[in-house]
């Protein structure tokens, strides 16, 4: 009898348990009936996951779920929500702590709307999404260009694991810099590291945002070049002139040297001009002029090491981490 408890008791711990799989479930405690749910490891980078539910969950109800045996225990859990909101668990050790609660106060997020492309039958005004590119300086600090925020009533970031935050306000600005650092609660995710000194003409370069995202598919995308020259146009003082392909959308997102160090933002490119069209002469702002930004906002980004030279590939590794699609959207304008 003895034996038969303790063999009993073996199997109830949690390592055992962890080998051989285990159950777990989510409560929901929202307000509002659950439509899906994704769990996937915890930290995972651009993991998406898939709908676990068949059904919905109403409100007050509970779930229950089979972790595959030799899985994490670690899960982020994101639940989603009829009105469209998600409610959202990070870190969840299901071994240990086998129920996942979801309160009220979890809701995080709604998805972002398409963008609007036109006027109501009905309305004498127009609301726009627009869309740009950020990456992270600091915890839950976001760098982007100032034009991409400007005049937002609400800003969302998508992350690479797909879960979406809420930037919240005040956003911190430059204007003439055209650098803004907002305040995104909850965001993970490695800060990229800045370069202090100047790069170089004829360096290679990285660009790494989300151009066209409604057009061309929603991942990332990743340009290469040089640095073409030492400042912008009209020799303005506060930029660099690069090779490398930027688009609308790329607005906001890093321009890293071949270290994957940060050694601009990129921000604009050179249209054309009556009938001479530039060909890749883009521009992005100083790393060194951002740094300062920063500071003054009361920021603490991180500074690089030399390191080693990388491939493209692992470069894009690198801001892949910590790269966010950046939707604003504005209220409506007078008609």
């Amino acid at each position: 009898m003895r034996r038969l408890l303790l063999l009993l008791t073996l199997l109830a711990t949690p390592a055992l348990a962890a080998e051989r799989g285990s159950a777990w479930r989510i409560v929901n405690r929202t307000g509002q009936e659950a439509v899906g749910l994704v769990a996937v490891e915890a930290d995972a980078t651009g993991a998406r996951g898939r709908n676990r539910l068949r059904e919905p969950v109403a409100d007050g109800a509970e779930k229950g779920f089979r972790r595959a045996a030799g899985s994490s225990c670690r899960l982020d859990v994101r639940l989603r929500l009829a009105d469209g909101r998600e409610a959202v668990a990070r870190g969840q050790d299901v071994c240990a702590q086998p129920v996942v609660v979801f309160e009220a106060a979890a809701v995080q997020a709604a998805a972002a709307p398409p963008p609007a492309r036109g006027r109501g039958r009905n309305e004498g005004k127009e609301a726009a999404t627009l869309t740009g590119s950020g990456f992270l300086v600091a915890a839950e600090r976001v760098m982007t260009n100032q034009h991409v925020v400007d005049g937002c009533a609400r800003i969302t970031l998508r992350a690479p694991s797909g879960f979406r935050y809420d930037a919240v306000p005040p956003v911190q600005a430059n204007r003439d810099l055209d650098l803004a650092v907002l305040r995104v609660p909850g965001l993970p995710g490695p800060a990229l590291a800045f370069r202090e000194e100047l790069p170089r003409r004829g360096e290679g370069v990285v660009a790494y945002g989300f151009p066209f995202n409604d057009l061309l598919s929603s991942d990332a995308k990743l340009t290469r070049g040089e640095v073409s020259g030492l400042a912008g146009i009209r020799d303005n003082p506060n930029q660099i002139q690069v090779s490398a392909p930027l688009q609308p959308g790329n607005s906001g997102g890093p321009l890293l040297d071949m270290r994957g160090r940060l050694v601009g933002i990129s921000t604009s490119g050179l249209r054309q001009q009556g009938r001479l069209t530039p060909q890749n002469v883009n521009f992005a702002v100083r790393a060194d002029r951002a740094l300062a930004f920063l500071r003054a906002a009361g920021v603490a980004p991180r500074l690089a090491a030399e390191g080693p030279e990388l491939g493209a590939v692992e470069v894009g590794e690198i801001a892949g981490r910590s790269v966010f699609l950046i939707r604003c959207e504005r209220g409506a304008a007078p008609g």
